[in-house]
């Protein structure tokens, strides 16, 4: 008795913490991004038509938008197919095929929708959200769509067995050409990624920094510059979260960086490109 009590009584003293889990949660503005990604695919593949609705973790509708031309019985179904999706963690093509080999006796749950088309959202490894698509082309081509929805969010394709992995990522160069041209982010860790990729571009000397949670690896790929690491940021201040800035560093320690040369900034230390003869373009690669 003394033993059972003590134990409760320990358990009873753990924090919150320990007894509360953290959960992620899709915003609206997310479901939007994922109803945008879908149908930018539409256009691209020319799909003749389709719905795409979002739902979030709990299968409950946050966004719907209905291409024309759409049937109307579209909206219910891509409805269905984002719950289904969401609600059993698995895109909705595995159940269509356990039902196609035989266990039709699936048919009868309730707020199941098995037709192939809808794909869990899943940022890292936790599915909060569905998306589901009906009326494109083909049931095939509804599941592309759903799957170019939710990879904006999670980043995340359908592999052959109906698993959900992480979707390879391409520009062109006539994409990169251009993100070079002004110095632009190529990818924003979409998915709660913990690294970034940045075409970067110089015309002149720039502001010290101190990235508090980011290390930077820097390739350079074209125009050299004097890059100061190190030392102390002067008359340093606070321009976004975890992000340091002032006007020059002293004490640091002086490299010059040319084509081909590589350097990695580790977080928390102040780095300043003080001179630069340009253009000079550069990837950043960002790891948190």
């Amino acid at each position: 008795m003394k033993l059972i009590l003590a134990l409760s009584l320990a358990i009873a003293a753990q924090p919150a913490v320990a007894q509360v889990g953290t959960t992620k949660s899709l915003t609206l503005d997310g479901a939007r991004r994922v109803i945008a990604s879908a149908q930018a695919e539409a256009r691209k593949v020319s799909a003749p038509g389709g719905v795409v609705a979002v739902v979030d973790e709990g299968g409950n509708l946050m966004a719907l938008e209905r291409l024309d031309g759409t049937f109307a019985a579209g909206a219910n179904i891509s409805i269905g197919k984002a719950r289904t999706a969401v609600l059993f963690k698995k895109p909705t093509k595995v159940f269509e095929d356990v039902i196609r080999n035989g266990r039709t006796s699936m048919v009868a749950l309730n707020d199941f929708t098995p037709l192939q088309g809808g794909i869990p959202i899943v940022v890292d490894g936790d599915v909060v959200g569905g998306v589901g698509v009906s009326g494109a082309a083909s049931a095939q081509q509804d599941e592309e769509l759903a799957i170019a929805g939710a990879a904006a969010i999670g980043g995340m394709k359908v592999t052959s067995n109906g698993a959900l992995a992480p979707a390879v990522r391409y520009w062109d160069h006539a994409q990169v050409n251009a993100a070079f041209a002004k110095g632009a982010v190529l990818f924003d860790g979409a998915g709660d990624r913990n690294y970034m990729v940045h075409a970067s571009r110089r015309d002149s000397a720039g502001m010290a920094e101190v990235h508090a949670k980011d290390t930077d690896i820097i390739y350079v790929l074209d125009g050299s510059a004097t890059v100061v690491t190190g030392g102390s940021v002067i008359d340093g201040k606070e321009t976004a979260a975890d992000e340091l800035r002032g006007r020059a560093i002293q004490n640091g320690e002086r490299r010059q960086l040319g084509r081909g040369d590589v350097m990695i900034v580790p977080n928390g230390t102040p780095h300043w490109f003080q001179d630069v003869r340009g253009p000079f373009t550069y990837y950043v690669v960002k790891v948190r």
